[in-house]
Formats: structure tokens, sequence, C-alpha cells
């Protein structure tokens, strides 16, 4: 296992929609497990391979209060399952420090196959709602930054740029 660098905006390979798995295997699974550890080094809560660069439809998080549950999505599809939809504020580890509401539905249905590529179906609710949504925005190319004005999404974008042009010259 090995820790990724995590794309910021705006590196043009966010906006890439990803490509299905055609079956989950050692590649696959190493894969996720590089993108668990990423996830935990960089303190989130969820992550999309793409936001490591690789352009393909698979997402971990970990919503457990000790993070040492780590979940595994390979080829998930969301279904909303309510018309109600609540605002949550919500961060990036791919827009670091900045963070801001976005509506979502309140509860969906998940379909995707696990580590094991087994399918799963499950309801979402609540964090874990939000986070899958946030997450399956990414494998489409959308940052939650996308949802907001275009004053917010270019202020965030420039203090982003700025944030890691400092860590840059820090190191």
């Amino acid at each position: 296992m090995s820790i990724r660098t995590i794309l910021t905006v705006p590196d043009p390979r966010l906006k890439l929609a990803s490509k299905p798995v055609e079956r989950v295997d050692d590649d696959v699974r190493a894969l996720m497990d590089d993108m668990v550890e990423t996830m935990y080094a960089a303190d989130g809560i969820g992550l999309a391979a793409i936001q490591i660069g690789v352009p393909k439809r698979v997402i971990v998080m970990d919503l457990s209060d000790l993070r040492d549950e780590p979940r595994y999505f390979v080829n998930p599809v969301i279904t909303p399952l309510t018309e109600e939809v609540r605002p949550y504020s919500e961060g990036c580890l791919s827009v670091p420090e900045i963070y801001d509401e976005v509506e979502r539905p309140v509860r969906v249905k998940v379909n995707y196959l696990d580590y094991d590529g087994e399918p799963r179906e499950e309801i979402a609710e609540d964090l874990y709602a939000v986070c899958i949504q946030h997450e399956m925005d990414h494998l489409e190319g959308v940052v939650f930054i996308d949802y907001l004005s275009r004053l917010k999404r270019d202020r965030a974008v420039r203090r982003v740029q700025k944030l890691v042009k400092t860590k840059g010259e820090a190191a």
C-alpha cells in the first residue's frame, strides 16, 4: 500500500468521467488499498479514484468514529428514494480548506460491487447519503464547488491554488 497524491482544483483530470471497472481483481483491490491509505493520511472520509488520477469508477469511504471501518464501492449506482433535499456543509480533499452548503436528496439507494466483487445494495441516509453522492459526483467529473455560484467557485479555486503554492514553497 502507498499514499498517492490527491489532485486539487483546477486540475483538468478532476473533470473526467470515470470508466466502469470490468472486474474486481488484485489490481483493483491494490488501488482500493492505496485509496484508503491516502484518504486516512489526508484525514478524509471519502475518496474517488479520479482524485488520485485514476479514471475508474471506484470509491472508498470510512464514516466510523475510530476510522477503522473502510467501505469499498466499485461501479456504484445511486437512485434517489425521495424528493426531499437538505443542505449539508461539504468539504473535499481536492478542494482543501473550503466548505460550503450543497443540497442533496436525504435518502438514496446504492448498488455496487464490494472489495471482493460481490454485488451489494444498501439504503443510504444522512451523512452516508451525502458522502456517497459527493463521491459519485467525482466519478462524473463534478466537484462540489460546481454547485456554487461562479463567484464562490472562482474564489475557492484561487484559494486552493494559493494554498497549494504556499505548501509547495514550504516543502
